[in-house]
């Protein structure tokens, strides 16, 4: 029996390019060579798309694109061609691929960008759609789905490109009815770089301007004191959940504006929480899931505020992948090793494309 042809694209052009490296070579890894044939492309930091027929260590550190075997490559939006284009010496030949796992993370791969060239090209992908990777990268459409469906989250108001001229008096609106302290957030970032904590006035329109340095639009909240919660959602029609984790950072706070490859490293599951807590972050994940238009996989952060309010955080629809980062975890506490998961999204993936129309 012919091996499925199963593409993994990774690195990207975003901050969150080194994060893609890590959690694609575990993929990599993970991906059964017994039934699937598996072709690596990588895209550098300069945009430039190479097939890698090398070792997943070589991806982990990085080393990967000065491989000599590298070769050009171009994913081919013609639903004919229905795969990678390799170009070498001149040469041009097609590699046909029946499913495409995108390992990308941030602007030009969670934000609908790939998953738009791949709807063009025909060839089934796992997780989410143009729409909803774009609605759920983008902070502020993030709140008004949610709002709309009636899904708390932090107190929050939008600032755009058209307000540059007048920040002081937008950010003054806004400290009128959002009281300090305030986070300030690229409203399309997936990573922290441009986020900050203001605590007065001063410090809310130098992170504003911070922020702007990130994206054309910017969403300030409210800031949230209180316990880091995560779920992994999965499926498509009739999503399933996982039971509710907790990051731990023993003896700091948790700072929105840190950059880390895995906080899977203080994840602790099931988080120490009543029943009834666990099961309403549950059904709120899926309620979320679905309100998003959300397909495969997303990993859903939640805040359990001090004063015991539940809020929604962010929907992750493409969540770190390393063995060790919270949603493989979270799946892994349901039954679901690497291995299996891999297999599960990508088989889920060609039966959801199949049922497309």
């Amino acid at each position: 029996m012919a091996k499925i042809k199963a593409a993994v694209i990774f690195g990207g052009t975003s901050r969150e390019h080194e994060l893609s490296l890590a959690s694609a070579a575990d993929v990599i890894r993970s991906i059964p060579q017994d039934s699937y044939e598996i072709i690596a492309v990588g895209i550098t930091r300069k945009g430039r798309w190479l097939y890698f027929p090398g070792d997943p260590s070589e991806i982990a550190d990085g080393s990967w694109e000065t491989s000599p075997d590298c070769t050009a490559a171009i994913l081919s939006p013609d639903p004919l061609n229905r795969g990678i284009i390799i170009i070498e010496n001149g040469e041009a030949s097609v590699r046909r691929i029946d499913v495409v796992f995108p390992v990308l993370h941030g602007k030009m791969g969670a934000d609908g960008t790939i998953q738009g060239l791949l709807d063009m090209s025909g060839i089934p992908y796992v997780g989410s759609g143009l729409l909803s990777s774009a609605s759920c990268m983008d902070k502020s459409h993030t709140h008004m789905v949610l709002d709309d469906y009636g899904i708390k989250t932090a107190q929050w108001k939008l600032i755009t490109q058209r307000d540059i001229s007048n920040i002081e008096e937008k950010c003054r609106e806004i400290s009128e009815c959002i009281e300090f302290p305030l986070v300030v957030k690229p409203a399309n970032s997936g990573c922290s770089a441009g986020t900050g904590i203001a605590g007065n006035f001063s410090e809310l329109v130098t992170a504003v301007k911070v922020a702007f340095s990130n994206d054309n639009k910017v969403v300030v909240e409210k800031y949230v004191s209180g316990r880091k919660l995560e779920a992994a959602v999965f499926g498509y029609d009739t999503p399933s959940v996982s039971r509710v984790g907790e990051i731990i950072s023993t003896g700091r706070v948790y700072n929105p504006t840190e950059v880390r490859k895995s906080s899977g490293d203080d994840l602790i599951i099931p988080a120490d929480i009543p029943e009834e807590t666990a099961e309403l972050i549950r059904e709120t994940a899926v309620k979320a899931f679905k309100a998003m238009g959300c397909k495969g996989l997303a990993r859903i952060d939640f805040f359990l505020a001090s004063d015991g309010e539940l809020l929604l955080n962010k929907i992750g629809t493409a969540p770190g992948m390393r063995l060790n980062s919270v949603y493989p975890k979270l799946m892994a506490d349901m039954g679901f090793d690497m291995p299996e998961l891999t297999e599960m999204l990508l088989e889920q993936a060609v039966d959801n494309a199949e049922r497309a129309y």
